[in-house]
């Protein structure tokens, strides 16, 4: 399909039926006012029976950690839906969806060094917390509590941006099943002496998505024995994403490049993302626009922001400086793609983030509307640059202002194709 075709078809019935209303809803608001209700009977007793499908490790106060149970108290029956995976994209959650559950999980949690050595903690409430990040379903657990849920509210648009569930301290946490772990979790476990990068990639290569890798490293249950710590949930994300994407690059360093210029789009909770494939060898690229009045650009008076990180054929050496997470969880989509095809090629993702990202949700909407992007329909163009002409004027800058911010189309102006 030629690219103007392609862009004429994204711009309609498929587009419409994923975009959000244009309305930023702050429904969350009237969520959060009845939070407190939800977890009265705890408040009461200091102590409960639930299901939990996921842990938390925080990096606030570094190097002590505060690591925790998550726990969806009166949705024990749906507990798998309240840990974050691929399936929330297949949902089609909402910005709301995504507060409302997340809100909805209370995090039983203790205060731990981080240079802790949890090789073989297997006992107490680091040892539950363990086999719950270890287990291939929501696991049965009584905790016991210290003191009440306490779920600070600032109940404004502002100080919604990040919203958690409540916070108490824990006494102890006990099972109340067996969990059920996989053999290849097992066969990492037990392996002492295999580094955490081999490891992920292991998990990865037997199926496993990133989602549950990162709950394991997080737990701190991969590595060489001297190395296992806990790792900060956000940390462990980015880790993961990094290291499956190293990888699959390193299996493509000798494939045979895409020989045409390729464009694929999705849109979801307020981002728009253009993924251009070009050939050559690999160069990777994310450029992000966010709008005025969004949620990393609230002020409704500023201009656009742009940000922008860029690799070449040898890759990174150090952490991206703009883009955090999400160039790392972009990279990953786009090298599961090309990894699926057998080859290899230059890469620019731009991504508008328009003012209806009025909350985050995580790096995981990135990832998943960008693996998603692939299954569709695509656009061709005769160059690179009249791909990136064509979707700049879909975008709220101008062709000056992206060469400024982008290597890759500053440098591909001076480029063979560009002359056509």
């Amino acid at each position: 399909m030629r690219l103007s075709e392609f862009i004429e078809y994204e711009a309609g019935d498929r587009a419409e039926r994923r975009r959000l209303a244009k309305d930023k809803s702050y429904e969350i608001l009237d969520r959060l006012d009845g939070v407190d209700d939800q977890f009265a009977e705890i408040a009461d007793n200091n102590e409960f029976g639930s299901v939990s499908p996921s842990i938390f490790v925080g990096r606030a106060g570094y190097p002590e950690v505060s690591t925790g149970l998550l726990s969806p108290v009166g949705n024990e029956a749906d507990a798998a839906q309240f840990a974050t995976s691929g399936e929330w994209y297949t949902e089609g959650v909402s910005i709301s969806d995504v507060f409302e559950r997340r809100t909805s999980l209370l995090n039983a949690s203790q205060s731990t060094p981080v240079e802790t050595n949890v090789h073989d903690a297997w006992n107490g409430f680091l040892g539950v917390q363990r086999e719950v990040a270890i287990a291939d379903r929501p696991v049965s657990v009584e905790v016991g509590l210290n003191g009440s849920p306490e779920l600070d509210l600032g109940l404004s648009p502002g100080d919604v941006s990040t919203p958690t569930g409540p916070r108490a301290p824990a006494k102890d946490a006990t099972l109340t099943e067996n969990p059920h772990v996989p053999r290849p979790v097992k066969k990492t476990l037990e392996d002492d002496d295999w580094a955490a990068t081999g490891a992920m990639n292991y998990l990865y290569n037997r199926g496993f998505d990133v989602y549950e890798i990162n709950t394991i490293l997080s737990a701190g249950a991969l590595g060489q024995q001297e190395n296992r710590r806990l790792v900060p949930t956000r940390w462990s994300i980015t880790a993961v994403d990094d290291t499956v994407g190293q990888f699959l690059r390193g299996k493509q360093r000798t494939a045979t490049s895409v020989d045409t210029v390729q464009v694929f789009h999705n849109e979801y909770l307020g981002n728009s993302f253009w993924v251009i494939l070009a050939p050559g060898q690999w160069e990777f690229e994310l450029v992000e626009f966010k709008a005025p009045g969004s949620v990393w650009n609230p002020d409704p008076e500023a201009g656009i922001w742009l940000a922008s990180d860029y690799e070449g054929k040898s890759g990174r050496t150090s952490y991206v400086d703009q883009t955090a997470g999400a160039y790392y969880a972009a990279r990953l989509a786009v090298l599961e793609h090309l990894d699926e095809i057998g080859r290899q090629a230059k890469v620019l993702v731009l991504r508008h983030v328009s003012d209806e990202y009025w909350g985050p949700v995580g790096v995981w909407q990135v990832r998943e509307a960008i693996r998603h992007a692939f299954d569709g329909e695509h656009g061709e163009s005769e160059t690179f640059d009249a791909a990136v002409k064509n979707i700049v004027d879909r975008l709220p800058v101008s062709m000056a202002q992206l060469r400024r911010q982008s290597t890759l189309a500053a440098g591909r102006q001076s480029g063979l194709d560009a002359f056509l």
